[in-house]
Parts: C-alpha cells; sequence; structure tokens
C-alpha cells in the first residue's frame, strides 16, 4: 500500500492483479503530484476492510475514490453505498467477456451509485 502525506486520492481495486489497469490512474495522479494512496481492498474476500476502508475515507481526507473491480465488479457500487464521497468505478478487462462484464455490473447501479 502506498500513503502519501494527506492523500486526497484512493485508488482501490479488487485484487493485485487489477493494478495492471489501475496504474494508469496512479501514474496520471503522479504527473499532476496529487497525492493518492493505493491498496487491494476486495468485496468478496475482504468485505470487513471493504466496510472499514469505505466508512474512514471521508475521515482520513480523502476527496474521491478510483475502484477498479473485473468480473462481478460490485467494489465501486459496494464503496459508493458506504462512503459520501465521491467514487468513479473502472472496470477490468475480464477472460470471460473481455471487461463488458465488468463495464455492466459498474454501468447498471442505481442512480447516483458510483
Amino acid at each position: 500500500m502506498a500513503r502519501a502525506a494527506q492523500s486526497s486520492v484512493g485508488i482501490i481495486m479488487g485484487s493485485q492483479s487489477d493494478w495492471e489497469t489501475m496504474q494508469h490512474a496512479a501514474e496520471i495522479l503522479r504527473q499532476l503530484r496529487i497525492p493518492f494512496t493505493h491498496e487491494v481492498v476486495s468485496a468478496h474476500r475482504t468485505p470487513r476492510k471493504l466496510v472499514a476502508y469505505a466508512e474512514a475515507a471521508k475521515k482520513r481526507g480523502l476527496k474521491v475514490i478510483i475502484a477498479g473491480a473485473g468480473g462481478a465488479a460490485h467494489l465501486p457500487g459496494m464503496v459508493a453505498a458506504m462512503t459520501p464521497l465521491p467514487v468513479l468505478g473502472v472496470p477490468v478487462q475480464s477472460k470471460t467477456l473481455d471487461g463488458l462484464d465488468s463495464l455492466l455490473s459498474i454501468v447498471q447501479m442505481p442512480a447516483g451509485i458510483p
């Protein structure tokens, strides 16, 4: 997990293999000199960690969360349901449907989530 002083952006992903996609967000934030953190927070494998992360995000000073997940891609919606912060959902390419499943899971959430 990368830590920067007073990070304003949290990048989370469902598994370490999602970093291949999420590293692009990190690179842009570095170029813009926007402090961020990144870590694995799985909606399915570590649900308690997800709840703790989402509920404490604003108090830790985050202003926005970028959440990437593949397959069912529940991570962005679950985090958005537990924090008042904006959550940007990023579909991660999957083997089954080339990422279309992830995209549809994210965009078919109820209005305002994420």
